[in-house]
């Protein structure tokens, strides 16, 4: 059960890496979290590291004795962290669409609170 709430862990870390920058859209406090959480992706994805989430999930299924099992977190969650085929280009192309989309969302943030200094 431990393996299983590291994976879904896991995969709302990915999610909040990716699209997290929204919420400073709203809350600029959000970005003091968003920002490091970023970089630590883009890191991990350029640098060809190994999130350090991965290897406890796996220590977590190894000494549980249960493997793998096809379950919801198997069937739909694991492809998506580690999906197949997954090569080195792959991983520096995801690491430069991350960099990407937060540039993009930042930029909108920045804009949004441009115009909100020049209105007060």
């Amino acid at each position: 059960m431990l393996a299983e709430t590291i994976v879904i862990v896991h995969f709302l870390f990915i999610l909040f890496v990716v699209f997290g920058g929204i919420f400073s859209f709203f809350n600029i406090k959000w970005s003091w979290v968003h920002i490091p959480a970023v970089l630590w992706g883009i890191c991990i994805e350029l640098s060809g590291w190994i999130c350090p989430l991965t290897p406890l999930e796996n220590m977590l299924r190894l000494t549980s004795g249960r493997g793998y099992e096809q379950g919801f977190i198997e069937q739909y969650l694991l492809p998506t962290i580690y999906p197949e085929g997954l090569t080195r280009n792959i991983q520096i192309m995801l690491g430069i669409a991350v960099l990407v989309i937060n540039l993009i969302v930042y930029s909108a943030v920045f804009i949004k609170r441009h115009k909100d200094v020049k209105h007060l």
